[in-house]
């Protein structure tokens, strides 16, 4: 099975912890160039330091905030202009805060909608050309299980991350042609910073104390134990390879079996 990603370059979005972090270090690891994404600058420099540079590669890393769409689009264009063609894509960004959708407000969405959907469409209109032309392109985007069944609590990103989704899919359809897959990941419960938030959050709404909910929340998944990022990070390391090259326009669920749906 061919998993090389020698001569291959990956950007990589929200890259300075949790899932994006341990995704950064993978496509190092398999060979990878890998250009970090995120706002904090010295964060960034720090992940960078642990890539693996084992097969000859040299990092990169390009600060800035998904709060606005078009500095994005204009940072990783002029990286581009200069660097060349981006092959592997992995569209990654913390979920939007939760709470009943009934309670949301519409800013909430517009935000949401910004960070996500317009924010990865804009990366991609970046960067497929160059992967057009370089004969190489994968595009991974880091969703949620709730595209499949919807979480409770978690209104606003249950709605976009369907969006993000169906955008996926399109995406997929109009790509192929030019021999370049896109797929999402689902991560159930992965031991983050964003998990730690959502079980606090959910303690302090309840009045339940956090190993209440942790234990009701591990209930729900059959192995009985919530994910590590590098696991999450292992099935976009397959997806983004040459191995996976005929698979594309699919949801890849990484959630220990809870999601109660094929």
């Amino acid at each position: 099975m061919n998993l090389d990603l020698s001569t291959k370059s990956a950007l990589v979005c929200g890259s300075t912890q949790g899932i994006g972090k341990a995704i950064a270090l993978e496509l190092a690891q398999m060979g990878a160039k890998v250009i970090l994404v995120a706002r904090n600058e010295e964060n960034l420099r720090a992940v960078k330091a642990e890539l693996s540079t084992a097969k000859g590669q040299q990092h990169d890393y390009i600060p800035v905030d998904f709060t606005n769409p078009v500095e994005l689009q204009d940072k990783i264009n002029r990286y581009v202009i200069r660097n060349g063609a981006v092959n592997i894509l992995v569209n990654n960004t913390g979920g939007p805060p939760g709470g009943p959708i009934v309670l949301a407000k519409p800013e909430e969405f517009t935000q949401a909608f910004s960070n996500h959907l317009l924010c990865n469409h804009l990366l991609v209109q970046t960067l497929v050309d160059g992967m057009r032309r370089s004969g190489y392109g994968r595009i991974v985007n880091i969703i949620s299980t709730s595209v499949k069944q919807p979480l409770h609590g978690l209104g606003v990103s249950n709605t976009v991350r369907a969006a993000v989704a169906n955008w996926s899919k399109t995406l997929s359809i109009e790509l192929g042609p030019m021999g370049i897959t896109v797929n999402n990941v689902l991560p159930g419960a992965t031991n983050t910073v964003r998990l730690s938030s959502i079980i606090e959050n959910k303690a302090a709404k309840t009045g339940h104390t956090l190993a209440d909910v942790r234990k009701e929340m591990l209930a729900e998944i059959p192995v009985g134990r919530f994910a590590e990022a590098a696991e999450i990070a292992n099935a976009v390391a397959f997806l983004v390879s040459p191995a996976a090259a005929y698979i594309s326009g699919i949801n890849v669920p990484v959630d220990g079996g809870r999601t109660a749906c094929l």
